[in-house]
């Protein structure tokens, strides 16, 4: 009795091949013949392609494959081709697990200041059909399509569409238009990704200016401050970081003296000092202490 080839997600050793961030898979053999049992996750769909067509769309279970090839079974028809079947089967999993993408960049304020978004969004393939779609319309190489490749086509779309409400915003406000923007990535992203059968399922967006200076002044204007009070109270922590006692009087804007100030005679509302005689001191002296 002819033993069945398996086509599988599994290695050898039992462990699965599609982790995280796998997408599709490729499996590497050109060995799928009549008999051969495609074995098909519960998360997973296998798009079965012959000479570059599509032949079958399997949900998970397992399935005797049943090509067009003529009925030379098993090893014999191995033998009889070198090894290399009549006809060119590919196996292709697509994984329908959700799985989350990152897209990252710059962009410019109103003003012109940089600022770095990170997006985060989340998807999946929903159906057969999807899978399908994936299959027929996304480039790959090798045999994985990862969300890091699938990110390669979808950042273009998530930069555009940070950009086109980041560019007309005051840098103050960016953060207060965030549910705008977020949404507007995610109509965006998903009228691309829809092309290739993937649904959105979510979308998080995160930006701060890239300057970290910046970034902690807009932080204190935040508490109400004016932009010179945050300028002062900016300056008064960096000088409490390296242990200038002076730092509270630059956050209040008041001078700094060190010692006693040596007070001149003819300085309006300030008292005069006088020798024991009752004349007036010579300028630049002190008052003699009270005994």
């Amino acid at each position: 009795m002819a033993i069945r080839h398996v086509i599988s997600t599994l290695n050898n050793d039992g462990t699965e091949v599609m982790g995280p961030g796998v997408l599709m898979y490729h499996h590497p053999g050109n060995d799928i013949v009549t008999g051969s049992l495609l074995t098909v996750e519960s998360n997973h769909f296998c798009v079965l392609k012959s000479r570059g067509a599509i032949f079958n769309v399997y949900e998970g279970g397992q399935y005797p494959v049943q090509t067009t090839d003529r009925p030379i079974m098993g090893s014999i028809q191995q033998a009889f081709y070198s090894g290399q079947s009549p006809w060119q089967y590919e196996a292709l999993f697509v994984s329908a697990a959700k799985s989350v993408a990152k897209a990252q960049g710059l962009a410019l304020s109103r003003e012109l200041a940089e600022l770095v978004y990170d997006v985060d969004y989340y998807v999946h393939v929903d159906t057969k059909e999807d899978a399908v779609k994936l299959v027929t319309h996304m480039p790959y190489q090798g045999h994985f399509f990862t969300t890091e490749a699938l990110n390669n086509y979808a950042g273009p779309v998530v930069e555009q569409s940070v950009n086109q409400l980041v560019q007309v915003t005051p840098l103050e406000q960016v953060n207060e238009r965030i549910h705008e923007i977020t949404e507007l990535v995610r109509g965006h992203l998903q009228d691309f990704l829809t092309i290739y059968g993937i649904t959105l399922n979510d979308v998080k967006v995160l930006i701060r200016p890239r300057d970290e200076r910046m970034r902690e002044l807009i932080s204190l204007r935040a508490f109400g401050l004016s932009e010179i009070e945050a300028v002062r109270y900016y300056v008064a922590m960096k000088m409490a970081e390296r242990g200038l006692v002076s730092a509270p009087n630059m956050a209040v804007g008041e001078p700094f003296n060190i010692g006693m100030t040596p007070v001149a005679n003819g300085i309006p509302g300030m008292p005069q000092m006088t020798d024991p005689a009752g004349a007036p001191a010579a300028p630049g002296a002190h008052a003699a202490p009270g005994r």
